[in-house]
């Protein structure tokens, strides 16, 4: 074995991520927000720095004294050309593009600062969590740089213990979401560049040794039992008192045996009572450790592919879903955030009758996962390795593996996700299917209780109808395709007598399906934009997907409108992407009424 599988053997056998060099302080906590933290959101000051000034001196070389520094003058005769505490003010979480109108298209970098206090306590460790920055973001606590962290919808920690003083502190993150080739994703995306904090930013007070990953899960194999894995970190050489754990409503209580490197695991007779979309039964679980108790609520079920079934709980099911981008549900789009985000976009979901969201194409916040949870609607989750990725460069691989890993790790007690998605209509050729094999494997090694899926457009067209011919769909254990009969290709009326064939005894999500309508704009059947238009295509291709054997979920194309660079018809899109069931205002479409129905009729044939 090399060098580079010894490392990833090392890193997948926990189930962590590293966020610096790899010992036991640098776990990952999981499920940052039910720890003692300070919060660091609310308003940050901020300077627009579209030459990195901030950064680099006259010889594009990296300053000493940067803004990160956060300098005051000291003199009349100082010269100073930055001051945090008279700039502007940016809410944190949220996107620039949508605060300031002179940053609505704007790509480059914006410097954030924030000061705070705290009383530090002895023993203890701080880390800085940050839900998202998009897309690249350098930290910095008291003008020292403490990390950084590429991609833009994963979060990600660093231990700041010894850069804080008790009392005042303050903290400067260069944020860039310049677009650039070798990125994932890569230039060109079907979506708002949001840039910005986006996410939660919290600083997290620890106990010397803490619970950082856990992992409570049912056994996939078995549904009487429960396999619970937990790791500490911190000075693990310190004495220390029992690891619990407890799910109060099973009658569970039991002790935990920890190594010497940090790592207890556990496996349990139980009977829970199953989660499901009907019954979203979660149980309160809770990890005590030296008086340091973290509160978690999980669901127990299990998933599988048996030919071309997908069984929750040992049973088919079938998806009845919508496709939603992590866009605020009103007040002209942003980054959505927030819990009454997610409860509003995961309930339009609900009352189409879904028991199934896609939430397309990257990560969305922890808070939706959480939700969906409560709710009771399966989740199919994805990373951005979208479009043209570049699939030759090994660096490029280990950005998505990394993006991969981060999903993973911190989604990976959320009963709701049975779907990871590795990529989004990818084009055939062999560096892709090596690329994503690749990531499939890692999915597998991460996580062996999950399907895994991705969502392709490239059939072949025969005289006969379409044929499911690519390559990776026989890596995959659920074939995701994206078709737009009636939109890019044919007319509306032939969608339904279009015909599918598959070369893979595997079952199938139409994980993309969908016509454009500006919402009030009405007219013929036959008329594009039209909300008729967009109904008739529903109308057509429920009719086609009916006779798809194969067929086990549907994922139409998409919740709402959501802000796109590239849609810019006058009139018409601006700036929007019109494929949505409801409008940018929350008003629904008539092909809103035509999938419900659909969804309707299947549910009731389900029971």
């Amino acid at each position: 074995m090399n060098y580079k599988n010894l490392w990833v053997a090392f890193l997948i056998l926990p189930l962590l991520v590293f966020v610096g060099k790899a010992n036991a302080q640098d776990v990952y906590v999981q499920n940052a927000y039910a720890r003692d933290l300070i919060s660091l959101d609310g308003h940050w000051n901020r300077i627009i720095d579209p030459y990195e000034n901030g950064y680099y001196n006259h010889r594009y070389l990296p300053h000493e004294d940067g803004y990160f520094k956060n300098a005051q003058v000291k003199n009349k005769s100082e010269l100073l050309e930055y001051n945090f505490s008279t700039s502007d003010k940016l809410h944190v979480p949220g996107d620039w593009n949508t605060q300031e109108s002179q940053l609505f298209l704007y790509e480059g970098t914006v410097w954030y600062h924030k000061d705070f206090s705290l009383n530090k306590k002895v023993g203890y460790r701080y880390l800085v969590h940050f839900g998202a920055v998009n897309y690249q973001a350098i930290v910095y606590v008291n003008g020292v740089k403490v990390g950084d962290h590429e991609g833009g919808f994963t979060s990600f920690q660093f231990d700041i213990s010894d850069k804080l003083v008790n009392g005042k502190n303050f903290v400067v993150v260069k944020v860039d979401n310049r677009r650039e080739r070798n990125q994932v994703p890569t230039v060109n995306t079907d979506w708002w560049n949001y840039g910005g904090i986006t996410r939660p930013v919290a600083i997290l007070e620890l106990p010397g040794t803490y619970v950082a990953d856990y992992s409570v899960q049912l056994d996939n194999a078995n549904s009487k039992m429960i396999n619970a894995s937990v790791t500490l970190a911190g000075n693990l050489k310190a004495k220390h008192g029992d690891l619990l754990l407890s799910i109060p409503e099973l009658n569970i209580k039991q002790k935990m045996q920890i190594s010497a490197d940090g790592q207890a695991k556990l496996t349990l007779a139980a009977s829970p009572q199953l989660w499901s979309p009907e019954h979203p039964k979660l149980y309160d679980v809770e990890i005590n450790f030296n008086g340091e108790v973290v509160r978690d609520r999980i669901g127990f079920r299990t998933v599988a592919v048996k030919g071309e079934n997908i069984e929750l709980n040992g049973k088919s099911v079938f998806l009845r879903g919508i496709s939603i981008h992590e866009e605020a549900p009103f007040n002209g789009g942003g980054r959505a955030w927030s819990e009454d985000d997610a409860r509003t976009l995961l309930r339009w979901a609900k009352d189409l009758g879904c028991n199934f969201v896609r939430l397309a194409h990257y990560p969305h916040n922890e808070t939706m996962l959480k939700i969906a949870d409560e709710m009771g609607l399966l989740v199919w989750s994805e990373i951005p390795v979208y479009w043209t990725v570049m699939f030759e460069d090994k660096a490029v691989y280990a950005k998505a593996e990394k993006q991969l890993t981060e999903m993973i790790t911190r989604d990976k007690n959320r009963a709701s996700i049975i779907l990871w998605s590795v990529a989004n209509e990818t084009p055939v050729k062999q560096e892709r299917l090596n690329f994503l094999s690749g990531l499939i494997n890692k999915t597998r090694e991460l996580d062996g209780t999950r399907l895994v899926t991705a969502a392709m457009d490239t059939q072949t067209t025969t005289k006969d109808g379409k044929v499911i011919d690519d390559p990776l769909a026989s890596v995959v254990d659920v074939i995701g395709i994206n078709s737009y009969c009636g939109w890019y290709y044919e007319v509306p009326e032939n969608c339904a007598s279009q015909k599918w064939a598959s070369k893979y005894n595997k079952p199938l999500i139409m994980s993309e399906v969908g016509a454009d309508a500006l919402q009030g704009k009405l007219g013929d059947k036959t008329e594009r934009w039209t909300e008729e238009y967009q109904a008739e295509v529903f109308r057509q291709n429920i009719a086609m997907m009916e006779n798809i054997s194969a067929l086990r979920g549907v994922s139409p194309w998409i919740l709402k409108d959501f802000r796109s660079p590239r849609r810019s018809l006058p009139d018409i899109q601006d700036f929007y992407n019109r494929k949505g069931l409801v409008s940018e205002a929350g008003v629904r479409k008539q092909a809103w009424y035509v999938l419900r129905d659909y969804y309707k009729k299947k549910e009731s044939s389900a029971e």
